[in-house]
């Protein structure tokens, strides 16, 4: 499981990295070219695609199992409350984002519960 949520996020990091404009206008965001903006959304996504692949290695390395669970809750679970957030704060996003956000909150639960269900499993994620 993990190997899929980090090569979606490891996607989404690579669309925000390679193709900033054309990624977010999917989700009804639409970037105006300013370069400081395309900076910051280009660091976002290189920050986003590092820690996919890390999500993505857990799957294939055991002693990065442990660690790949802690970081996808944490990254994901971020993601999905800084949304909920801005919901309350900011009003009423694109369905699109909705989508997202309650994608992110299942992932990030899914990913936390894993942890706690198998945190005194001996060799668990060793």
């Amino acid at each position: 499981m993990a190997d899929k949520h980090g090569l979606a996020l490891a996607g989404v990091g690579a669309g925000m990295l390679f193709a900033p404009v054309t990624f977010h206008a999917t989700s009804g965001i639409f970037l105006d070219g300013s370069v400081n903006l395309m900076n910051e959304m280009r660091a976002s996504g290189s920050a986003l695609f590092a820690v996919g692949l890390l999500i993505v290695a857990g799957a294939f390395f055991r002693k990065l199992s442990f660690v790949s669970a802690l970081v996808a809750a944490i990254v994901y679970l971020s993601y999905g409350l800084a949304r909920l957030l801005s919901l309350a704060v900011d009003g009423m996003p694109d369905i699109a984002l909705l989508q997202i956000s309650a994608f992110e909150i299942v992932v990030g639960v899914i990913c936390a519960v894993t942890l706690f269900v198998f945190r005194d499993t001996e060799n668990a994620f060793s």
